[in-house]
């Protein structure tokens, strides 16, 4: 077995002085890619408000909206990617006397690093946007959440939103009724009576169901005041809760489906941001064989 034999023996090889890394072509190169990505989503911007309507039943589902943001982000990777990894590959400064498989990896290397640096450019200008986007979901389930106890209710700012929904006025509202409501009760004003029910009405959304007391005696006092028999008034706090509980279930189903738009569009955003990270190194590999092919036709000519 023959053992290789170095050309001049004796005689380690020297390590280049020069670094492997162009960084002017990968500055270059993300300054491109970040600003093509900011003209792009500003224009998706653009053409996402032609989907909002302030008519009902005329703007898109947030569904559709969802999807329509993932495809344009994609779409926005996809061509600032390419053109800054291009632009990366084609600006570094030839390697001589580099193996073209070590050519091949430092151009790859400089797209990803290009990318990477656009990126972060990117989120850092646009950080409030991108955290709008991804916590879409999450503010939305908030909203529904602090909404749904006060569902249909006017009063529901009698209770501390800060807290977990109990009421002390409500309690207290409970020990001072009087045993059989007469119109006007106890001299109390509309307002206040009003604020009362509010209360009530409030206790039973965030628990999920009202005592019976609190229908009788909500019964009664719509009975006092309005005129109307206990089985009319008994049935239209029925119907009044039924409302209330609808309410609820549309500001759950609303949540929901902004949760489940607000994660299809941070998924496919990050298949994305992947997809271009691939696409730079893929472009910049592209560009800077070009690069080297066109000065060797200008040596060669």
């Amino acid at each position: 077995m023959s053992i290789p034999v170095s050309p001049s023996p004796g005689v380690m090889p020297v390590e280049s002085s020069s670094s492997a890394v162009s960084w002017g072509s990968i500055i270059a190169g993300a300054l491109a890619a970040s600003a093509i990505t900011v003209v792009l989503l500003l224009v998706g911007s653009g053409l996402g408000l032609t989907m909002v309507s302030p008519w009902s039943g005329q703007s898109s589902s947030l569904a559709a909206m969802g999807a329509a943001a993932a495809v344009w982000l994609i779409i926005v990777q996809w061509l600032s990617a390419g053109l800054g990894g291009y632009l990366t590959g084609r600006l570094r400064t030839k390697w001589v006397g580099v193996h073209t498989n070590e050519v091949f990896f430092r151009d790859t290397a400089h797209g990803f690093l290009a990318w990477a640096a656009a990126t972060v450019l990117v989120a850092g200008f646009l950080s409030s946007a991108i955290s709008s986007a991804i916590g879409m979901g999450a503010q939305a389930t908030a909203t529904a959440v602090g909404a749904t106890g006060a569902a249909g209710v006017t009063a529901a700012s009698t209770i501390n939103p800060s807290s977990s929904g109990f009421s002390v006025e409500y309690f207290t509202d409970s020990l001072l009724r009087p045993a059989a409501p007469t119109a006007p009760v106890a001299g109390q004003s509309d307002e206040q009576v009003a604020a009362q029910v509010s209360r009530v009405l409030v206790n039973g959304a965030i628990d999920g169901t009202m005592p019976a007391e609190d229908k009788t005696y909500l019964a009664q006092l719509i009975a006092a005041r309005t005129g109307l028999s206990q089985a009319d008034a008994e049935a239209r706090v029925e119907a009044t809760l039924a409302r209330i509980e609808e309410a609820k279930v549309t500001a759950k189903e609303a949540a929901d489906t902004a949760k489940k738009a607000a994660t299809t569009v941070a998924l496919l955003g990050a298949l994305s941001l992947l997809i271009g990270a691939f696409i730079a190194s893929v472009s910049a590999a592209i560009g800077g064989r070009q690069r080297d092919d066109e000065e060797d036709l200008m040596l060669v000519g």
